[in-house]
This record gives C-alpha cells, sequence and structure tokens, in this order.
C-alpha cells in the first residue's frame, strides 16, 4: 500500500505541475489558489451572440454591471440583445435575461411585464417624448379602464410590458456608435438583492421586483416592472407623422388642458444623430437622451441618476423609498395620463406630467450662481442673465422639475453645479460668485457616482468642469432630506488632470477616483484615493490609467479598474485597497470598459467583446471570470 500511496502522489504531483497551478497565469484549470497574479479562469457566453448578425451579432456593445453578492448574480447591460443578462456568479452560466417586448435575445419572447393592481388593471402609464409623441421605450400599458390614455403607434400596441431598451444607436463600435441615445445603461442593485434599477434611453429609470424572477421555473421567470421614471424626456425614437400624435385611440376623451397634438416627426431621432457630429446633440428630437449613471442611499432609499452626457446634463436625486417599500410605483401628477405629456399651462407656460417621487435636479450649465436658498434657482444674478431652471439643452423641454413641476403651484427643486475658479477652487460665496469665478459646466460629461454613509452625502465625478481641460472635479450633493429647497452641490474637489469618471467606496472613508486620461487633452496613466469627506488626495497611482468604470470588493480588499484606454492596451487593474499600492494590470479587450465583483469567491467578472480572450467564444465575445491563480 505505501508505495501505491507514493506513487499516486507523484503523479498528482506531476499533474499539478504540467497544468502550472502553482506558477503559470491563465490556467482555467487551476481554480483561484493564491499563487500566482490574475488571469482568465473561465470565459461565460452570453445568451444569443454569434457573428451572423443573426439575430444581433457579436457581444461587441455592452454598458455597465453589478453584483448582487447575497444571490450570487452578476449583471450586464447588453445593447445588441437589448436586455440585461443574468449570470450566476457561483457555476458562471448565464441563467436568465431581462428585456422587453422588442428584445432580440429571447425574440421578445420574455418581455418584462409591467405591474398591475389587484383587480388586474394597469398602473405604469406610458410616457411621451421631449415632442410630445409617445415612446415605445416605456410601459406599453392600457389605462383606459380608468378613463386614461392607452399606448398605440403605427406598428405597436399596448402589449402590457416593458416596450424595451433601444440598444446601440446607430453602431455597435464604440467609435460610430451613438451613446447618448442607447441603452441598457447605469446599473445599481440594493443590498438585499430585492430592488434593481436600470438606465433607460428613454430618460427613466426601470425599476425590477428582483423577487418575482425565478429561476427554478424553465424557463425561468422575469422580473416585474414596479416604476418606470423619467428623469426628463425621452428622445423621439418612433417620431409621429401626422397630427394629433396621440389620437382617438390612445384618448377617446382626453381631459382639460391634455395636450394631444405632439409634434409631427417622420425620421425620429435622425436629426438627433446628424447633431452628435459637431452639434453637441442639440436637435429637439434629442430630448434629455438617457439616464445613465448610478448610486443609492440604503438607509433614506434615495437614487441619484445622471442624464450625464455633454450639451448641458444634469443629475436627479429620486425618493425611491415607497418603490422599494412597495407602497407607491412613483406616478405621474395625472395618474392615468402619460408620463411628461402637458397637462395645462400656468401664466403661459406650459405644465408636464411629472413623476411624483422627484426630490429634485442639479443642471451643469455655466449658471452666473448657485443659490442653495431658493427652491428653484432663476433668481439674483441668474435671473438677470437669463438662466433658467431646469434648462434645456435642445429647443424641447427639459427635466422633470422647477415651477408647477409637480401641478399647479407645486415646484420641484431645480439648481445648478457649484461656482468654480478656471483652476477648480470650490468659490466661498455660491450665491454672489466673485470676477473670477463661473458656473461649473461638463464638457466630457457627468460621470460615475457614489453615496458616502459617513456624511450622508453623494460624490459625483464631472469630468471636465472649467474651460481649463485639466480640472476635473468630484462634487459633494447634499440631499437635504425634508428640506424643501432641495438638494444642491455643497462642495467641490479638484481632481487634476484625471478627467474622473467613476467613483467607489472603499474601506472606511477611502474612496477611489478613476481616472479616464483623455478626452480633449491625454493625460499619463493615473488613479486617486481621496478621503470622503475633505476630498484631500490620499494616494496617486500612475500604473494604470484610462479608466472607466471601478469596484471595490470587501472580500480581499481591492479595488478592480476596468481601463480600456490604458495606453498600452486594454487592462484589468489591481489595487490594494489597503495599502493603496498597485498589484497587477492583466490584459483585457477593447473597449473593456465595465467589472464587478462577487465577494463570495473574489472572482472578476469583466464583459468583453469579440477577440483572442473569449477563446472558443472569440468570434461571439463573452464575459471572463478573472481571478488569482
Amino acid at each position: 500500500m505505501r508505495s501505491r500511496i507514493l506513487l499516486s502522489f507523484l503523479l498528482t504531483a506531476l499533474f499539478v505541475l504540467a497544468n502550472g497551478c502553482g506558477t503559470s497565469k491563465n490556467c482555467p484549470v487551476c481554480g483561484t489558489t493564491v499563487n500566482d497574479g490574475y488571469g482568465i479562469i473561465d470565459i461565460i457566453p452570453v445568451p444569443e451572440h454569434n457573428p451572423t448578425g443573426a439575430p444581433g451579432g457579436p457581444f461587441n456593445s455592452f454598458d455597465i454591471s453589478v453584483v448582487d453578492p447575497v444571490n450570487h448574480r452578476f449583471f450586464v447591460s447588453d445593447r445588441i440583445g437589448l436586455d440585461v443578462v443574468v449570470v450566476d456568479t457561483i457555476k458562471n452560466v448565464a441563467v436568465n435575461i431581462i428585456t422587453g417586448d422588442n428584445g432580440v435575445a429571447g425574440a421578445g419572447d420574455v418581455p418584462a411585464p409591467c405591474i398591475k393592481d389587484a383587480s388586474g388593471n394597469d398602473i405604469i402609464p406610458p410616457m411621451v417624448t421631449g415632442l410630445g409623441n409617445l415612446t415605445r421605450f416605456g410601459c406599453r400599458t392600457d389605462l383606459s379602464a380608468s378613463g386614461g390614455v392607452k399606448f398605440h403607434i403605427p406598428g405597436f400596441g399596448a402589449s402590457t410590458h416593458l416596450g424595451g431598451f433601444p440598444g446601440a444607436q446607430c453602431c455597435a463600435a464604440r467609435a460610430n456608435g451613438v451613446n447618448p441615445l442607447s441603452a441598457p445603461d447605469g446599473e445599481v442593485i440594493t443590498a438585499d438583492g430585492k430592488t434593481l434599477f436600470i438606465g433607460n434611453g428613454s430618460s427613466s429609470v426601470v425599476v425590477f421586483d428582483m423577487t418575482t424572477m425565478d429561476l427554478t421555473q424553465s424557463p425561468p421567470t422575469v422580473p416585474t416592472v414596479i416604476a418606470d421614471i423619467p428623469t426628463g424626456f425621452s428622445p423621439d425614437y418612433d417620431g409621429c407623422l401626422a397630427t394629433p400624435c396621440l389620437t382617438p385611440q390612445n384618448e377617446p376623451t382626453p381631459p382639460s388642458g391634455l395636450n394631444t397634438a405632439g409634434t409631427v416627426n417622420p425620421t425620429g431621432i435622425a436629426g438627433c444623430i446628424a447633431s452628435s457630429q459637431g452639434r453637441a446633440l442639440s436637435d429637439p428630437t434629442c430630448g434629455d437622451m438617457r439616464a445613465d449613471e448610478m448610486a443609492y442611499d440604503e438607509k433614506d432609499h434615495i437614487l441619484l441618476v445622471a442624464n450625464g452626457d455633454p450639451g448641458l446634463p444634469f443629475v436627479t436625486l429620486i425618493d425611491m423609498s415607497g418603490v422599494v417599500g412597495h407602497t407607491s410605483n412613483c406616478l405621474p401628477t395625472v395618474v392615468n395620463q402619460p408620463y411628461m405629456i402637458q397637462v395645462g399651462t400656468v401664466a403661459g407656460t406650459p405644465v408636464y406630467n411629472n413623476p411624483t417621487c422627484i426630490l429634485g435636479q442639479i443642471y451643469y450649465d455655466a449658471a452666473f450662481a448657485n443659490n442653495i436658498t431658493v427652491a428653484v434657482d432663476d433668481v439674483g444674478p441668474n435671473a438677470a442673465n437669463g438662466i433658467v431652471c431646469p434648462d434645456p439643452s435642445t429647443p424641447a423641454p427639459s427635466g422633470a422639475s422647477g415651477h408647477n413641476a409637480r401641478g399647479v403651484g407645486v415646484d420641484v427643486p431645480c439648481h445648478h453645479g457649484p461656482m468654480l475658479t478656471t483652476a477648480g477652487a470650490f468659490c466661498a460665496n455660491q450665491a454672489s460668485p466673485a470676477s473670477n469665478c463661473a458656473g461649473a459646466v461638463a464638457l466630457a460629461g457627468i460621470g460615475g457616482s457614489a453615496f458616502n454613509p459617513n456624511t450622508g452625502h453623494f460624490l459625483v465625478t464631472n469630468g471636465n468642469a472649467t474651460t481649463d481641460l485639466t480640472v476635473g472635479t468630484v462634487d459633494e450633493i447634499d440631499p437635504r432630506i425634508g428640506d424643501p429647497t432641495g438638494p444642491v452641490v455643497i462642495n467641490s474637489f479638484l481632481m487634476p488632470n484625471c478627467m474622473p469618471t467613476s467613483i467607489v467606496q472603499g474601506p472606511g472613508n477611502n474612496f477611489l477616483v478613476g481616472c479616464a486620461d483623455h478626452d480633449g487633452m491625454a493625460f499619463p496613466p493615473n488613479e486617486y484615493v481621496i478621503d470622503g469627506t475633505s476630498g484631500n488626495i490620499i494616494a496617486t497611482v500612475d500604473n494604470v490609467g484610462g479608466v472607466d468604470e471601478t469596484w471595490y470588493n470587501a472580500g480581499d480588499n481591492r479595488y478592480y479598474l476596468a481601463a480600456r484606454d490604458m495606453p498600452a492596451g486594454p487592462v484589468l487593474g489591481v489595487i490594494d485597497a489597503k495599502t493603496n499600492k498597485w498589484l497587477q494590470n492583466v490584459a483585457t479587450n477593447a473597449n473593456s470598459h465595465s467589472v464587478a465583483v462577487d465577494p463570495s469567491n473574489n472572482h472578476v467578472f469583466v464583459p468583453l467583446q469579440s477577440g483572442a480572450p473569449c477563446t472558443t467564444q472569440s468570434a461571439n465575445g463573452c464575459i471572463g471570470v478573472y481571478a488569482q491563480q
């Protein structure tokens, strides 16, 4: 027996050496020991992607991803499949999709239903665009039982489902796509794993009740939409061929003051796409573009979401307490009529059917003052210079705040970004700023955000805050819960030569700021770790740069960075969050800008376009699973 045991031991040792588990990287059979650096340990095929273009082509356009550590699920926004992919982070396999009627993955056969009341009637109304026309990228519902609107546009009826996501508009390629019109976008999941927020191209946040998704069924059931909340006006994706755009089929007996005319627009968003080339997406068909990056306050259930694309971007703070608590669905003021439709006028100014859970909005529009003692900041220097709030980027209306935003005489707070010097310093007097101060702009758009539970404030990244392209900032927003004047920017932290695009809380009060390091000017690779209260830079890491998304993993106390624009090529960067020291860069693939980690096994999930890292899925694209080996 002794000789057989020895022989068995020697054979096992030879097998281990042959497979390189002790020393080599990129060893799929080695598991996740810590004897070596990071590499791909597995690849996950993404449902219904292939190089032929049927149904949708390779997995070459995607956006934000998140992990639900409670249920061990990874979610990623798939703009080719027009869905959110759901992955089991233990088995490394896709287990479901979340999509709408227009889903490419699932062929539209598994759309998410929009919630109904106890009698089986639809609750959530559809929405109209900045031109007053219905869009199919909302809940395609029928509220006629209560005398309300019934969704219908040529070719699309009231399915009672989510209409879906618009996908990669124009093109899947990063260089040619029109990102501000594309979706799905940002993602946030609550700590208990029960509620998922998804940013949509229709300038809205779709909220899913994840307790209604059952993976034990065959096929698995999809989650129910419990809210679809506009932060502004949708792009006019579907247009209108003739007025009235809301026909008697939509509105048999429209209530007094309801504007059903809409705007004739036979070409949809073609004008907006054309204006993306040199005109800053200024065509009225653009509306407020997509709702994108988000952050969530678990204590008070406030969601911050950015309509962050260049122009006059803005952030919205939404009270989600009723939605996550299943006591409300954040319906509009006139509950059975479309979101954002004109429902009246006050002194000749239109009143729109806004959602009722908006706490306030902040516009980055180079205003002349930041008056935080009023609810709607169109006073003082702003009034003298014709600055309004909301401040639209196009001739179409904007936002879901301002005077009479919740009905006649009921204002919703609307403010402007901070007053800064050209060098990025926060000006002492925001309401009456000195001559060397000016309102913040967002030349590269508003990026990622994070909630700081140590202060109760949100931190929001702004890639280019002044006319000096070296000046990026992290802005501190106080939600001012219970204050009728609403959320405001109370401080701004300079992030020089960075172009910050993301921020994530690490241990304690440390926050990692991801630096894009490009967009009008290129900087050497760098990242910052800052104190979340003072904004002081604690550490600079210059071994990785060109970052989009970042993630902190409490399971191994490390930061992970999706550095798609690293000068030497796209990488996954790894930083020790205890020492703030760089550990490793490991190769990814073109445009790999998204990352999330399951803390239970420290597996890192990175969406990858078609290419060599996907090995057997190289033509299709995949989700790479990275880990220490």
